[in-house]
């Protein structure tokens, strides 16, 4: 039998990605939604005739859920979590993992204590394109510098919460930036060094403290060095990822991967459409697979802690504009 899902918070990312992989997900289904807005709730309780809910609490006690996917605003997410734990229901969250180090080792201790399975939302992990990254990299010799960006353009970035620090635990870095924070852990693994700059100053006729745009450098014992530029001002909207090595190098962007000589001609690419959609589905499966004990947990609790050490780095060094290692803050 499928999975009874529940989803909290109806935001963008709940209506484009996850309701739709529930509905494509073969372990697991959709049986209720939540959201404060009432208008909201009602729209989605009808179109997918689930049950509505605009208090996360009474959903709990009220249905039988084996988990929930969580899709709140930052500094909501460790009281929908501690919640789920209390009724012993899994947790797919969508990321950040937390908005600080220390929110995140509470967040760790919960869910050891009551024994849920927590996974961050990571969709890149589950798309085959990000997944030839490391098969094409092993055929460019040896790595030495990594070159990525994410940007995008939002008019205002002091609207809403995402404009809050304390609300949003920051800005471009610890919300957009975590998938490509991801991607580098994943790839090439925790630097040793990092040192960024951020800005706030995108809109100086606006008032905001979440920075709207990131430079950040790091870099590795071995060698390998790199720089990530994330916005939420810059436009168009962009997410590559170019690693460099001595025999080539690997140009991966949002729907296609390129190995390519040293001096720009194309090797081999791969290209695939609907991908996301898949992505989606495809990771819901997987945490279904987790809960059930058939697979490992790959962004769990304990191994988002490095993603939040990454990030704590990032705003250290911003703020003493200093390198630090991330590896310490563990």
């Amino acid at each position: 039998m499928k999975l009874r899902a529940g989803v909290i918070g109806l935001g963008k990312q709940a209506l484009e990605d996850h309701i739709p992989g529930l509905h494509a997900s073969d372990g697991a289904k959709l049986v209720a939604v939540c959201d404060e807005n009432p208008e909201i709730v009602h729209e989605q309780q009808y179109r997918h005739r689930v049950q509505g809910y605009t208090d996360f609490r009474e959903m709990f006690k009220a249905e039988y859920l084996d988990l929930v996917v969580i899709c709140v605003p930052h500094h909501v997410g460790h009281t929908v979590i501690e919640t789920a734990a209390e009724h012993n229901v899994h947790v797919l969250k969508e990321k950040p993992f937390a908005t600080s180090m220390p929110e995140a080792q509470v967040l760790v201790e919960i869910c050891e204590r009551s024994g849920i399975q927590l996974m961050v939302t990571l969709q890149r992990r589950f798309n085959p394109i990000y997944t030839s990254f490391t098969q094409l990299a092993d055929q460019i010799g040896t790595p030495f510098v990594v070159d990525a960006q994410y940007t995008l353009h939002i008019d205002d970035p002091s609207e809403g919460w995402r404009g809050l620090t304390a609300k949003a635990g920051g800005g471009c870095v610890i919300d957009m930036g975590y998938h490509l924070i991801d991607m580098i852990l994943w790839y090439f693994g925790l630097p040793d060094r990092v040192l960024a700059d951020v800005s706030v100053s995108a809109r100086p006729d606006r008032e905001y403290d979440a920075e709207d745009t990131a430079l950040i450098h790091f870099s590795y014992d071995s060698g390998l060095y790199g720089s990530l530029l994330l916005s939420r001002f810059i436009g168009p909207k962009t997410e590559q990822i170019r690693l460099v090595g001595s025999r080539g190098m690997v140009h991966l962007e949002r729907g296609r991967i390129r190995r390519m000589a040293n001096g720009g001609e194309v090797i081999e690419s791969l290209s695939r459409e609907q991908a996301w959609p898949s992505a989606a589905a495809g990771q819901i499966d997987y945490f279904c697979r987790v809960i059930e004990g058939m697979r490992p947990n790959v962004s769990g609790p304990k191994e988002n802690l490095a993603h939040m050490s990454f990030i704590t780095a990032c705003y250290e060094s911003a703020r003493t504009h200093v390198y630090i290692n991330p590896k310490e803050l563990l």
